[in-house]
C-alpha cells in the first residue's frame, strides 16, 4: 500500500517538472519574441533618423545681390529678371569665370529658387533696388549633397556630379565665411517643388490636417449614434445580427476597396472634386465608421448594467439613461477608439490614390474643395523620384509622420488611463 502512493507521487512530480519546464520555455518564446520585435522596430527606426535629419538642414551661400535698376523697373516687379542678379552675384564674386560652360557651373551651385527668394525680397521692400545687399540663398540640391557628406569628393571627377571647378569656388566661399549651414524652414514652410532643395510638407501637411477634420466631423457623431443605436435601443433579432455580422466584416476589408467605392460614387456618381480633401475625408470617413462603431459598442459595454437600472427607477426615460448616465462614462473609450481610427486613417494612402490625390500639387491647401495631396502620398510620391535628396527628404517626412502618429495614440493612451473607470 505504501509502495503505490509513493510511485503517485513520483509520476505526479514529473509531470509538474514538464510542466514548469514548458512554462519557461513557453515564457522565453514570449520574450525573444518582444525582444525581436523592438530590435526590428528599432533598426527600422534608426535607418530613417539616420537618413532623414539631415532634410532638416540646408547649407547657403551669401551673395552679394546688386539690385539693378536696369533690371527691376518699376512696372515689372513681379515679372523681372531675377536669376540675372543672381548670375551677376556669382560673376563679381568668380570673375575668372569666362567660358560660357564655366558660367553655367557657376550658375549651378545656387538652387533655381533663389530668383524667387530676390523677388519676395523686393516685393516686401522696393526700396533695396539701386542698393548692393548680403543675401542667403540655399544651394542646389547636388551641392547640398556634397557639403553633407553624400557625394565623395575624394573619386574621380568623371565619377561624380560635381566637376573640380565647383569644388574649388566652393571651398572658396567656405573659407571667406560664405556657407553656412541652416535650418531648413523651406521643408516646414513650403508645398511641393520639382527641385528638391526647394521641396516643403507644408502642402502635404495642410492636406492632411482638412482630410482629418472631413473624417472626424462625419465618422465621430455617426459612428457614436450608430453605436449606441444597435447596443442600447436595436432589438436582437436577425436584422440587427447581420448589421454587426457587417460592420465586423467592413473593418477588415483592404482599404484600397475603400477608394475604389469612393471613385466610383462621390466622383463619378456625384461629381464631387477630384483630388480634394472632401472626397477624402469621404472615402476616409467610410473606412474609419467600423473601428469606431466597435469602439463605442465595447465602451458601452463596460459600463455596468447597475448605472442604466438605477437610472431606469429613478423614472429617467430609456433615452435620458443613455444621453445622461451611460454615454459620458463610455465617452472616454469613445474617444480612445476614435483617436485610434483617426491614427489609422492618417497613414493611409491607396485609398487616396485612388480618388486622384497623387497629383503633383505646389499651392498650399486653404479650404475643403482646394486640389490638395496627403502626407502619406507625399511620400510615395518623393519616394519614387530619382533625386539623391530626395531620399532623405522621404526619410525626413516619414519621420514627422510618425512623430504625428506617436502623439495620437499616445493621446489615446492618456485618455484612457485618465479617465477609465475600473468597476
Amino acid at each position: 500500500m505504501t509502495a503505490e502512493p509513493a510511485r503517485t507521487i513520483e509520476i505526479v512530480k514529473r509531470g509538474l517538472k514538464r510542466r514548469y519546464r514548458a512554462e519557461r520555455r513557453f515564457r522565453l518564446y514570449g520574450f525573444v519574441a518582444i525582444a525581436v520585435s523592438i530590435l526590428f522596430l528599432g533598426v527600422l527606426l534608426v535607418t530613417i533618423s539616420a537618413r532623414g535629419y539631415s532634410a532638416f538642414w540646408q547649407h547657403e551661400v551669401r551673395l552679394d545681390v546688386f539690385f539693378d535698376p536696369e533690371v527691376l523697373k518699376q512696372d515689372t516687379l513681379v515679372t523681372a529678371d531675377y536669376p540675372a542678379l543672381v548670375r551677376a552675384a556669382l560673376q563679381k564674386r568668380f570673375p575668372e569665370a569666362e567660358s560660357r560652360q564655366d558660367r553655367k557651373q557657376l550658375t549651378a551651385l545656387i538652387s533655381s529658387g533663389a530668383g524667387y527668394q530676390l523677388r519676395d525680397m523686393v516685393l516686401r521692400d522696393p526700396a533695396v533696388i539701386g542698393r548692393t545687399v548680403p543675401v542667403w540663398v540655399p544651394v542646389d540640391d547636388e551641392i547640398d549633397m556634397l557639403l553633407k557628406g553624400v557625394f565623395r569628393r575624394d573619386v574621380p571627377e568623371e565619377e561624380r556630379r560635381v566637376s573640380d571647378r565647383q569644388i574649388a569656388w566652393l571651398d572658396a566661399l567656405a573659407a571667406d565665411g560664405g556657407i553656412e549651414r541652416r535650418f531648413n524652414t523651406a521643408f516646414l514652410t513650403s508645398g511641393d517643388s520639382r527641385e528638391p532643395e526647394l521641396a516643403g510638407i507644408r502642402g502635404a501637411l495642410m492636406g492632411s490636417f482638412w482630410v482629418l477634420l472631413v473624417t472626424l466631423a462625419l465618422s465621430f457623431p455617426i459612428g457614436v449614434a450608430a453605436a449606441v443605436y444597435l447596443e442600447e435601443f436595436a432589438r436582437r433579432n436577425r436584422w440587427t445580427d447581420i448589421i454587426e455580422v457587417n460592420i465586423n466584416n467592413l473593418a477588415a476589408v483592404p482599404s484600397i476597396v475603400f477608394g475604389l467605392l469612393g471613385l466610383a460614387v462621390f466622383l463619378n456618381v456625384f461629381g464631387l472634386p477630384r483630388s480634394a480633401p472632401l472626397v477624402g475625408g469621404l472615402v476616409l470617413t467610410l473606412m474609419t465608421l467600423p473601428t469606431i462603431i466597435i469602439a463605442s459598442r465595447s465602451a458601452l459595454k463596460s459600463v455596468p448594467p447597475s448605472i442604466r437600472e438605477a437610472a431606469l427607477g429613478v423614472g429617467a426615460s430609456r433615452m435620458q439613461m443613455v444621453v445622461h448616465h451611460v454615454l459620458p462614462l463610455a465617452l472616454p473609450g469613445m474617444l480612445t477608439g476614435t483617436i485610434i481610427g483617426m491614427a489609422r486613417a492618417l497613414g493611409e494612402s491607396a485609398p487616396l490614390l485612388m480618388i486622384g490625390m497623387v497629383a503633383f500639387i505646389v499651392d498650399i491647401p486653404k479650404g475643403f474643395t482646394d486640389a490638395a495631396t496627403v502626407l502619406p502620398v507625399q511620400i510615395y510620391l518623393w519616394a519614387d523620384s530619382p533625386e539623391r535628396a530626395f531620399v532623405e527628404r522621404t526619410s525626413a517626412a516619414i519621420i514627422v509622420l510618425l512623430a504625428f502618429l506617436i502623439v495620437m495614440n499616445a493621446g489615446a493612451i492618456i485618455l484612457r488611463k485618465k479617465f477609465e473607470r475600473r468597476w
